[in-house]
């Protein structure tokens, strides 16, 4: 029997958007099911032990209880303080939800009850400092998005204002978290996303404004993580100007491909990863159907990939033609006011 998923796709709902647009995931291709009405989902996340869908909203965080066919029931919501969040993670154990504040340089901290629902902010960490790059856009700490390590040590937040990475180890007791390390990347270089290979022996960090994938060995002799560059490989060509940046960063589950999609450009870019020396190898970057790539993610079969374009207002769906150096555009694109963010979920038989 196949298996079978729903996608939950945030919308900012500043012009026509509503809220989370739920689908149904058949032969690689989304059919729209409904809507739940929230302010501005700019992200989701999924705690698959307890079967929860969190969600940003201008209210702070939503969390609905996931039920057996996919549709959302409103747990509760908690108001965290500060401006909007942009992104959220939690720990696999369903302990504690993670949120960053790209307005005001935040990572935020909420416990999890047992069913779920949100607890109380056990802590708030302001990010501090001016960035004196000569790029144009704000100095100030943004905190753009957040990824636990694999040993669920240690919460990484990317901080694209001043061009860092902050370790933070997370105390599962109290929630608290205490800063362990810095990865410093290149000035002006406005660090975006972090993933890791499988072994966590490797660290990808996507930079906006460079256009590239940084990526670092990870020295674990010592009680905490060291990193260090091993490789910069660009996410554009050479002929696609100034004018674009890095945009969006996905690692396959199997740990041996990566997609990143570039703003302006409106392209994306597939890479090999290297089991072995966790090296990147361009296998093809071409133009996307669409305007603002923002967010894409892999398919659950990781031989297709989808594109939410914010500007166009649309989510496009490619297969990955492995062996043949390019992808191809399967279907038409799906019609959706200004899609933000995705998360899949697979339903149980």
């Amino acid at each position: 029997m196949s298996r079978r998923f729903v996608a939950y796709v945030g919308t900012y709902t500043r012009d026509h958007g509503v809220g989370i647009h739920i689908y149904d995931l058949q032969n690689n291709q989304l059919t729209e099911r409904e809507v739940v009405s929230v302010h501005n989902p700019s992200d989701l996340n999924i705690s698959r032990s307890k079967r929860v869908l969190y969600s940003i909203a201008d209210e702070g965080v939503v969390a609905y209880r996931i039920q057996k066919d996919g549709s959302l029931d409103k747990l509760n919501e908690l108001w965290t303080g500060g401006m909007r969040g942009c992104y959220l993670t939690s720990d696999k154990s369903g302990h504690y939800l993670f949120i960053a504040g790209h307005y005001d340089g935040t990572v935020t901290v909420v416990s999890l009850n047992e069913d779920g629902s949100l607890g109380m902010v056990t802590d708030t960490i302001y990010h501090k400092g001016l960035n004196i790059g000569v790029a144009k856009r704000g100095a100030n700490p943004q905190v753009c998005s957040l990824k636990i390590t694999p040993d669920e040590r240690f919460l990484c937040a990317v901080d694209s204002g001043l061009d860092r990475v902050y370790i933070y180890e997370i105390d599962y007791e109290t929630g608290k978290l205490e800063e362990m390390n810095i990865i410093r990347g290149h000035l002006d270089s406005a660090p975006r996303k972090i993933g890791f290979s499988v072994d966590y022996q490797y660290a990808y960090v996507l930079c906006e404004l460079k256009r590239c994938v940084d990526v670092y060995s990870i020295s674990k002799q010592q009680e905490v993580p060291e990193f260090e560059l091993i490789q910069t490989i660009s996410t554009v060509e050479e002929d696609d100007g100034e004018y674009c940046s890095a945009a969006d960063m996905k690692i396959c589950p199997q740990g041996d491909m990566m997609i990143c999609s570039n703003a302006g450009a409106n392209s994306a870019a597939v890479f090999k990863i290297n089991k072995d020396t966790g090296l990147l190898e361009e296998i093809c970057n071409l133009k996307i159907s669409g305007s603002y790539p923002k967010t894409l993610s892999f398919l659950p079969d990781c031989e297709h990939f989808i594109v939410l374009n914010q500007e166009s207002n649309e989510i496009v769906t490619f297969s990955i033609k492995k062996g043949a150096d390019y992808f191809l555009m399967e279907g038409k694109p799906l019609e959706i006011q200004t899609p933000n963010c995705i998360q899949f979920f697979e339903l149980e038989e």
